[in-house]
């Protein structure tokens, strides 16, 4: 069973949206806090945004209302609603617990062009 399935990239736009969708396996939801992470070519995995079982979300400072996390634990899924996109906003984009701890899937492209 994959743990993790991210989806939802594509090419977007400067100023428009793209709705990212993961779907975990139960073991990996029960562990609690999830979140979404990015990766650029040549730079560090990044936290984007969390979320804790409960609902509370916390953002990184350069996607703060314009990214919104969301999840669902009766489906085991955590969303990643981005609006106002920008050219940096490009990377691959990967979900995972708040920890990093469950094996990384394959990611999901988004592209903003300018």
């Amino acid at each position: 069973q994959v743990p993790l399935v991210e989806s939802g990239g594509g090419l977007v736009q400067a100023g428009g949206s793209l709705r990212l969708s993961c779907a975990a396996s139960e073991n990996i939801f029960r562990v609690t806090a999830m979140g979404w992470y990015r990766q650029v070519p040549g730079k560090q995995r990044e936290k984007v945004a969390l979320i804790s079982a409960g609902g509370t979300p916390t953002y990184q400072d350069a996607v703060k209302g314009r990214f919104t996390i969301s999840r669902d634990n009766s489906k085991n899924t955590v969303d990643l609603q981005m609006n106002s996109l920008k050219p940096e906003d490009t990377a691959v984009y990967y979900c995972n617990t708040a920890f990093g701890s469950a094996s990384w899937g394959q990611g999901t492209q988004v592209t903003v062009s300018s």
